[in-house]
């Protein structure tokens, strides 16, 4: 129930008499211990993540995205220059910082400053990053710019609502689970229901100190299993 009521007693939301439009996102390096997030490129990355995606040797990683999987570079470089080099979707490359080397992409996407609102997409993380601290940062850099250098109020994580993976990795992440749009979409000539999950700019401050507590190098042991979750007081 709303706290908020106008003058006819009706329930109301909160008003914003201050609020200013968010910032789009730039093209600029996001910076983190183990991985950076980098602006594709296709000269840069193509090479690096065709041969990291060819890891997930049966195109698994693929099911649920738009496109791929691609079974030569020469398909997946046309691809690249044709999808992402938009500013919407604005894709980056997560780049390993201890080989140099692209191990996936995420993109913001759905960027909407007058309302502050934005979404975090596309993502596709090989098998050289899934399940590693490595993705964890590189969603933890990619939210701390959307909320404190950019000024977001509303970040946005959607997924088919089959991809039992994805929404489990975004509950661990923080997102609350708001819905399912029945039939939402089309792709790859299936149906698809919609699940959506979002984070709030009131929620980002207890996330942040999870990331940070987690990410901790203290946090793991000397063969890099964890000590807590990062869910592990919510």
């Amino acid at each position: 129930m709303s706290d908020y009521t106008n003058e006819l007693g009706q329930p109301i939301g909160q008003a914003l008499p201050n609020w200013q439009p968010s910032t789009l996102p730039s093209r600029s390096q996001m910076h983190g211990r183990l991985v950076n997030l980098e602006p594709i490129d296709l000269d840069l990355h193509c090479a690096d993540l065709f041969d990291a995606f060819a890891l997930d040797t049966d195109g698994r990683n693929w099911t649920y995205l738009p496109h791929g999987p691609f079974t030569d570079i020469d398909a997946f470089g046309t691809w690249m220059a044709a999808t992402c080099f938009e500013d919407d979707p604005l894709f980056h490359t997560i780049v390993d910082t201890s080989t140099g080397r692209a191990v996936g992409f995420a993109s913001y996407q759905r960027i909407e400053p007058n309302v502050g609102s934005i979404e975090v997409g596309y993502i596709n993380f090989s098998p050289a990053l899934q399940r590693t601290p490595l993705a964890t940062e590189a969603m933890f850099l990619m939210m701390r710019r959307a909320f404190d250098e950019l000024g977001y109020r509303r970040y946005e994580w959607k997924c088919d609502a089959h991809n039992a993976a994805s929404q489990a990795a975004a509950r661990r992440l923080g997102f609350t689970y708001e819905g399912t749009f029945r039939q939402a979409i089309i792709y790859k000539g299936r149906t698809r229901d919609t699940t959506w999950f979002s984070i709030t700019d009131v929620e980002w401050q207890a996330r942040k100190i999870e990331f940070e507590r987690w990410l901790d190098p203290t946090n793991f042991d000397t063969d890099g299993t964890q000590r807590t979750r990062l869910d592990q007081n919510r």
